[in-house]
């Protein structure tokens, strides 16, 4: 009799909530889209995940016009403990401050002990044609197959810190010069 093949073991992933366009939600009585409620638990549920575990870290709820270097430190030492336990980590970060965040985790934590994939969205989960699925499931699928860095993971690339900057005429993220 053969012996069972080891079951592999699930990789766990810390996911990083901190708001941004990617979790606002339509507010009726206001008339505006604001970070009030997270839809990240949603999203997530929607999806085929075999093989990862995601432990959620809801950290903050901000639109990343709004954060302050403080919350940036935030975000980095919370990825410097969270790298301990955890295969990989997950941010999902307003795309207007994400290059900022992405910088800061490279200059306070230098080198990596996992992979650290940032990923937002242009357009709210809430939107009919937004891009929030497709963002967070690349990045959950990057964070598990690059090697130890920073990086963003969106619209069908991934690139690595530092030097990364938003194209806003283009509505997304590039290599600085290009």
């Amino acid at each position: 009799m053969r012996d069972a093949a080891p079951v592999a073991s699930k990789k766990r992933i810390a996911l990083i909530s901190t708001g941004g366009t990617i979790e606002k939600t339509y507010d009726e009585l206001q008339g505006v889209l604001d970070n009030r409620t997270s839809v990240l638990d949603v999203m997530i549920a929607s999806l085929q995940l075999q093989g990862i575990e995601i432990v959620r870290i809801p950290l903050m709820n901000k639109d990343s016009l709004q954060m302050s270097p403080q919350d940036h430190d935030l975000i980095a030492r919370t990825v410097d403990s969270m790298a301990e336990a955890h295969d990989g980590i997950v941010i999902v970060h307003g795309t207007d401050r994400l290059a900022v965040t992405g910088e800061r985790i490279v200059q306070l934590l230098g080198a990596m002990r996992v992979p650290v994939v940032l990923t937002g969205a242009m357009r709210p989960y809430v939107m009919r044609t937004t891009d929030a699925l497709q963002n967070l499931t690349e990045a959950l699928l990057a964070v598990q197959l690059c090697a130890p860095g920073v990086y963003v993971a969106m619209h069908n690339q991934v690139l690595q810190f530092p030097g990364v900057v938003k194209d806003k005429d283009e509505g997304t993220f590039v290599r600085a010069g290009n």
